[in-house]
């Protein structure tokens, strides 16, 4: 099923949390959900599961407006939100099975969806545990598991990876990346190198509107300038610090050690032909001049910032 949300808007008093908001997100896709403590993420994704109702705008989930149709939405979403509700006193079997008859899973399917459950978030070897004796980790589990029994075409997961040690965060994310092959999927996280090992598009909202959307090579490509990495032999620090700041096209330098320089210039600005025109005057050996690859965590801050 596609998402597709229109002019989307929601206030609480005073408070604008998102405005006029409008995205795609295709079936197959993983869109990765970005934006500061306050940007409107969490807002949005409850109303695109029908927990809360919008001012104004609207969110299609395939033929289902959330507007017309919430029953009918609801069972065609899996939603894991930031704070995982789980029932402590509660095996794992038990909870599984208690979230299928929630769910209307025919009562002959139950048995198989569970067992399926068991195998996909690995909670073979905890399925007789209470929930208050899991990890952090497999609590995070249980919370995708009951996200997915129902088999949703839709799955919405806010900060599934808070609070999880770097193996438990591969781990989550392994399992993201196989269930999005078949379903359409919104990641919100803060963990911005996640987000983009994970996911296929990145949205970055800030103060309810979209601040940036594209895929992580798009993003790069827009918003940020051609970056160098200069190693030189031969020459004086200083000296060749003074005679690269003087090239026309060249915006900035930085010394980061002894002969070695970041360079910052405009994104189509060949600089190249200029800094190697420049070494070969001054007899100077180019050890290495590469492109240093800007990190989504840099332009997370420079759309956020300066919107």
């Amino acid at each position: 099923m596609d998402i597709v949300v229109e002019n989307l808007s929601k206030s609480f008093g005073s408070q604008k949390a998102i405005d006029s908001l409008s995205f795609q997100v295709k079936r197959g896709e993983i869109l990765g959900f970005l934006g500061p403590n306050g940007a409107g993420k969490t807002t949005t994704m409850k109303i695109i599961s029908c927990f809360l109702f919008p001012d104004a705008g609207n969110v299609q989930v395939g033929q289902y407006s959330v507007r017309k149709h919430a029953a009918r939405i609801r069972q065609h979403i899996g939603y894991l939100p930031e704070h995982n509700p789980l029932y402590d006193e509660m095996n794992v079997i038990d909870f599984l099975h208690f979230i299928a008859r929630i769910h209307n899973i025919p009562r002959y399917k139950i048995t198989a969806r569970i067992l399926d459950m068991l195998r996909l978030c690995g909670l073979e070897k905890e399925k007789y545990k209470n929930i208050r004796e899991l990890s952090k980790g497999y609590k995070q589990r249980v919370g995708l598991a009951q996200a997915l029994i129902h088999d949703p075409e839709v799955v919405l997961l806010d900060e599934p990876t808070t609070g999880l040690d770097p193996n438990q965060i591969v781990e989550i994310r392994e399992m993201i990346r196989m269930i999005g092959r078949e379903k359409t999927i919104i990641f919100s996280s803060h963990l911005l190198t996640q987000v983009e090992a994970t996911c296929n598009r990145v949205l970055i909202i800030h103060k309810g509107k979209i601040a940036a959307d594209g895929t992580s090579a798009e993003l790069r490509r827009t918003y940020t300038e051609k970056l160098l990495r200069l190693v030189v032999e031969g020459g004086n620090t200083k000296a060749v610090f003074d005679l690269l700041a003087g090239i026309p096209d060249v915006d900035d330098v930085e010394i980061t050690e002894e002969n070695s320089f970041r360079i910052q210039a405009g994104r189509n600005a060949p600089v190249e032909k200029d800094i190697f025109q420049l070494c070969e005057a001054n007899g100077w050996y180019i050890k290495e001049l590469v492109p240093i690859e800007e990190r989504l965590e840099d332009i997370f801050r420079q759309v956020t910032q300066s919107s």
